[in-house]
């Protein structure tokens, strides 16, 4: 059985201001949501880890699999008018958010698509929903804002428009990102940065909580 509402997916319409993006709320399926957070990895403080770095299993390898499958991929194309079949994927992890994470920027030119999956049960607080920008200065200038729970997707294409951020929101704060990315080579530096960073955080650990 599918994890993902691909229907929902399809229906959505593509929106070009201030530049291509999506949003489907309740992606992930509702009946299989809570399955996939019970398996979410843990992960050793905020920042970006890579899938290698942590324990991946149950319902959520099975979600990371789905993602990288090619009927997704064939649907992006399609809502975004791109061709991926020659652009590798790379894929972090996020569990918590610090207060200076969230700003303003417009992803860095190696990174074709974004793919941002928003894995919280419940979000009630006011920072930590990203907001698609129409400029690089103003957080309070924005079109849309994404809550980050419940299986919400967020896609954009990624240009020197793309701007977006979030209020600060300092702890738990569950998220899946997903890019084509211009190249292997792409890919293979950032894991291995990604991976530095891990390893650190795994070293030097700080009283987070749990995020599994």
């Amino acid at each position: 059985m599918s994890l993902l509402d691909y229907d929902a997916l399809e229906r959505t319409t593509t929106q070009t201001e201030p530049y291509e993006w999506l949003i489907v709320p309740d992606f992930v399926k509702a009946e299989v949501f809570d399955e996939i957070v019970e398996d979410y990895p843990r992960v050793p403080g905020p920042g970006s880890h890579p899938p290698s770095e942590l324990e991946i299993g149950g319902k959520f390898a099975e979600l990371m699999t789905e993602l990288d499958g090619p009927r997704f991929q064939e649907m992006i194309e399609r809502k975004f008018d791109v061709d991926l079949s020659d652009k590798p994927t790379m894929y972090t992890v996020r569990g918590f958010c610090r207060k200076t994470d969230g700003k303003i920027h417009t992803d860095s030119e190696t990174k074709v698509i974004t793919v941002l999956l928003y894995m919280n049960q419940h979000w009630e607080q006011d920072g930590g929903r990203l907001r698609i920008l129409r400029n690089g200065t103003d957080l309070n200038d924005y079109v849309a804002e994404v809550p980050p729970n419940g299986g919400t997707l967020l896609v954009f294409k990624r240009s020197d428009r793309s701007w977006h951020g979030h209020e600060p929101f300092e702890g738990q704060r569950r998220a899946v990102q997903m890019n084509w990315v211009t190249g292997a080579d792409v890919v293979a530096y950032e894991q291995r940065r990604h991976r530095i960073s891990t390893t650190l955080k795994k070293l030097n650990p700080r009283n987070w909580g749990a995020s599994a």
